[in-house]
């Protein structure tokens, strides 16, 4: 039997400033009450995709369960309290390849990032590695879930919960599959 190498694996899709699409797979690191966290450079694709709007969409598809969940809502920046304690719980080596990585943008040969990691290994040895400012986390506030659990014959289930904002409560619906 497989079991998925990372459960907290999803796909997170967001629009960019001239509404084109655009999805990913990332990690998440954190949930509670208020919504789900996420990490990373804020000057990534995705991150100026969700500075120009704040939409976002998630997808966690566990094969193995036959199960999938929709999760949609606003993103927002965590404090920076949080986020650095968060990157100082993370390994080394991630912390190096966070300041290391221009991530989204292109670069001329992987030797350029291998040496900048090189470099930033020699200029940190023996000291802390203090966040870099353009890596953040983000917290996806839901007002849409979607319980998806395979049936046999296509006879699938389908759960929606919408966050009705006048109400101030959760409406749940059966759809279709």
């Amino acid at each position: 039997t497989h079991v998925d190498k990372y459960p907290n694996a999803m796909a997170l899709s967001t629009v960019d400033s001239d509404n084109k699409p655009s999805s990913r797979m990332v990690l998440l690191k954190e949930w509670d009450e208020e919504g789900f966290v996420f990490y990373t450079h804020e000057t990534s694709r995705k991150g100026t995709d969700m500075n120009a709007n704040p939409h976002v969409a998630l997808n966690f598809y566990w094969s193995e369960l036959d199960r999938q969940i929709r999760i949609e809502g606003r993103v927002h920046n965590i404090d920076n309290t949080h986020a650095d304690m968060y990157f100082a719980s993370r390994p080394r080596g991630s912390q190096l390849g966070a300041w290391a990585s221009k991530q989204s943008t292109e670069m001329t040969s992987k030797q350029e990032f291998e040496d900048a990691y090189k470099a930033l290994e020699k200029q940190y040895a023996g000291k802390e590695i203090p966040r870099p400012p353009h890596w953040v986390g983000y917290c996806v506030v839901p007002t849409y879930f979607e319980f998806w659990q395979e049936g046999e014959s296509r006879l699938h289930d389908r759960l929606v919960y919408i966050y009705d904002e006048k109400a101030a409560s959760w409406v749940k619906k059966r759809l279709y599959p």
